[in-house]
């Protein structure tokens, strides 16, 4: 047996850089230091942060920039609570990132140590994996295991609480179980049922009115070269949401955006890849019940789920979407650019899409005072570059924004997904331009939204990475007072949910960024340029109508 001894912090460093990982967000904390200590003879950088939450959020955003896992470390007890609103916002958006939280040393379990709290009883519902490290020699072992959880099926969180005492303890090098780099987990990239692959394949041969709605997944799986070949090939009208949003640039002749009700309404083939049937389609309920609804997902509990469908394929969406091309080669039918169905269904769908778009321009063009949230969602639009990074972090503002900004690229939009979790803008910011610096990112806030994370925008500063931030300030959280006004009556429509009239292109300011006031939508794009021009981290505060409410807020289903 060798004299080497190696501690537990120093092992888990190892394990990060074995899956590739080559930063952590953090909050520091006395029960994780060792941690950093093995990050930097790792070469991992330690990026530190003013809130747990934050950290998470940033591990969230990091894995769905990079496609590799995301790493937050953090405290015990307030630390890892704090955190866990990030690692739930991963949970429901199938988000792979491993969260460690410290532990009271195991020599005082149950004595009331520093800091102590059940810890992987709280995280266990809200993650694919969590456990305790039990002993030093094992802790690069379960890290390791952690990350193979974490890509099991769709992909999601998992948590390590490491006890002060194991992390700090030192064990002889030979008797560490540190697994090798691209040996202790595997390809997921399952093709499914090949009778399933066949049959959709049939369905698209012979279907006069088909879509295909690109959901999360899509990007998730690194699926966006076989969507597209897919949507071409096969000549497919294609509908984008979630991070599925830029698989298909604007203008594509296969890309449609504002139709997509009318598309459910009325085709006869609805391909749902990747999306849940959620709040978000209706629980199923908006597909009606005569067409047939073929339904592909990483999750086998997904398909299925709340609606019956006619054919349900789970696996890998860019294999499956890979493998029902190459099946449908030759085939007669449907499929082909010439047949005279499917040339009408598209002309039918753009005419639908144009009339949409008219409807709503006098709006997205509007110059009232105060900024109609539209106008400003359209000056974003303008604004984007084929690179720019979208991030979306509010309510009724970031909803008004879903139906116009129209991300150029694949990766290129990001919001919290189906937890709804206001407070993601900064962290996600910090991920995308630490993984991405050459990058531009924009980011649209709600007041609101940005007042629970805002001031890690002092981390944006200290690390210098520039953004372009805009606050679509209406000093209300106004989805909600859409609601209890809709509810209660006008007269109840303030309580609980105005805020003050903060300037924030002053705290930017303060802070050493770069910031705007914005009351005429004329100003909106030249703010937005000296912004970028900066190179600094930026606000721009734009002063928006409280009284304008997005479709999609007076649509939701809390209200109905």
């Amino acid at each position: 047996m060798t004299d080497a001894t190696i501690s537990g912090g120093h092992l888990v460093a190892k394990a990060l850089k074995a899956e590739g990982v080559d930063v952590i967000f953090t909050l520091c904390g006395g029960h994780i230091i060792d941690i950093y200590d093995g990050c930097v003879d790792e070469g991992i950088a330690v990026v530190d942060v003013r809130h747990e939450q934050v950290a998470a959020h940033a591990a969230d955003g990091y894995a769905r920039i990079t496609g590799k896992p995301g790493v937050a470390v953090v405290t015990a007890g307030p630390g890892t609570t704090d955190a866990v609103t990030g690692v739930a916002n991963a949970f429901r958006a199938e988000s792979p990132m491993l969260l460690i939280g410290g532990q009271g040393a195991l020599s005082q379990h149950k004595m009331g140590s520093l800091q102590d709290l059940p810890h992987v009883d709280m995280m266990t519902p809200i993650t694919k994996f969590a456990a305790t490290v039990p002993h030093t020699s094992r802790a690069a072992d379960m890290v390791s295991m952690a990350f193979r959880e974490c890509y099991n099926g769709a992909p999601g969180p998992s948590f390590l609480e490491i006890p002060r005492d194991i992390l700090d303890a030192r064990v002889p090098v030979d008797s560490a179980v540190v697994p090798v780099a691209g040996r202790y987990r595997t390809s997921t990239r399952s093709v499914g049922d090949p009778a399933s692959v066949e049959r959709l394949a049939d369905l698209l041969s012979t279907s006069e009115k088909p879509c295909v709605l690109l959901g999360t997944q899509v990007w998730t799986a690194r699926a966006t070269d076989a969507a597209v070949d897919f949507a071409r090939t096969l000549n497919v009208p294609v509908f984008m949401n979630g991070a599925g949003r830029g698989t298909l640039p604007p203008g594509d002749p296969h890309h449609f955006h504002l139709s997509r009700r009318y598309a459910f309404n009325n085709a006869d083939l609805i391909i749902i890849v990747g999306t849940p049937f959620d709040f978000r389609m209706g629980y199923g309920r908006r597909l009606p019940q005569g067409a047939k609804v073929v339904q592909i997902d990483l999750d086998y509990r997904t398909v299925g789920k709340n609606r019956d469908i006619d054919l349900g394929l789970v696996g890998d969406p860019g294999a499956i979407l890979a493998a029902t091309v190459q099946a449908a080669s030759g085939r007669t039918g449907g499929t082909g650019a010439a047949s005279v169905a499917r040339k009408a269904w598209f002309e039918e769908l753009r005419a639908q899409e144009e009339e949409a778009y008219r409807k709503r321009l006098p709006r997205q063009l509007s110059d009232a005072h105060p900024i109609h949230p539209l106008r400003l969602a359209h000056e974003i639009n303008e604004f984007l570059t084929e690179d720019s990074i979208y991030i979306g972090d509010g309510g009724d503002i970031v909803t008004f924004s879903g139906g116009v900004v129209q991300p150029k690229s694949p990766g290129h939009w990001m919001d919290p997904g189906p937890l709804g979790t206001l407070g993601v803008g900064i962290p996600f910011v910090l991920a995308a331009k630490y993984a991405r610096p050459d990058q531009e990112v924009v980011a649209l806030f709600g007041d609101g939204a940005f007042s629970l994370t805002g001031w890690d925008f002092e981390t944006l500063v200290r690390y210098k990475l520039p953004f372009v931030g805009v606050i679509g300030n209406n000093s209300s959280m106004n989805q909600i007072r859409y609601g209890q006004e809709a509810k209660y009556g006008k007269e109840r429509g303030r309580i609980g949910n105005t805020l003050g009239d903060v300037r924030y292109d002053e705290f930017a300011r303060m802070l050493g960024g770069y910031g705007e006031e914005v009351r005429d939508p004329a100003d909106i794009a030249p703010a937005m340029r000296r912004a970028r021009e900066s190179g600094l981290p930026s606000l721009i505060n734009v002063w928006v109508d409280p009284d304008a409410y997005a479709p999609g807020t007076m649509n939701q289903t809390m209200y109905k």
